[in-house]
């Protein structure tokens, strides 16, 4: 019995959720087929019916979590108001944003991941990069050479924060660059 194509699109989307999570919270490699489909409740043989191989769905669940993590901070600070880059940069080094891996910037999750995959993810991040950066410049009169640091020091920070078990060193360490990055901003702190 075959299925319709709106159920073949609604379990796709199922499995690129569930992969884009997984990913975000556990890295790339963390993703196994057979224990993927099986916690979407499909079976293993469908997957191909989806997908090419792992490494296509790696990079579709990448570009999934990095679409979702895109989607969520233009939500949290829209463009065009005064002060939009303090308050992003609020949003994005906070405690909250810290502590919500498998649904944060898949930036920061997964830069050191994607630096070591297949060139399809790392033009597929790459691509999300250059746009976070060109959002940055755009809120810093267009300085390029600013957004980088910026953006650099953001992704960074989320980072080793997320590393460093003692909860007050890594809230220092979000509000050093928290308050860093915020100084950048033409009219200063908002």
């Amino acid at each position: 019995m075959g299925h319709s194509q709106a159920e073949k699109a609604q379990n796709r989307e199922r499995i690129l959720a569930a992969a884009a999570e997984q990913i975000r919270a556990d890295g790339l490699e963390s993703v196994s087929v057979g224990k993927l489909m099986q916690a979407v409740n499909l079976t293993h043989g469908g997957f191909y019916g989806h997908f090419e191989s792992r490494s296509d769905l790696l990079a579709q669940a990448l570009e999934r979590a990095l679409a979702e993590g895109q989607h969520n901070a233009r939500a949290a600070v829209p463009a065009g108001r005064p002060g939009r880059l303090a308050g992003f940069v609020r949003s994005y080094l906070s405690r909250a944003h810290r502590d919500a891996r498998q649904s944060g910037c898949a930036i920061g999750a997964l830069a050191s991941d994607v630096g070591r995959a297949d060139r399809r993810s790392r033009v597929i991040m790459t691509d999300y990069i250059e746009r976070y950066i060109t959002s940055v410049a755009d809120d810093l009169g267009g300085d390029d050479a600013k957004a980088i640091a910026a953006v650099s020091a953001m992704v960074g920070a989320l980072a080793i924060a997320r590393v460093i078990t003692d909860p007050a060193r890594s809230d220092a360490i979000l509000k050093a660059v928290k308050d860093h990055v915020t100084a950048m901003q033409p009219d200063g702190p908002a």
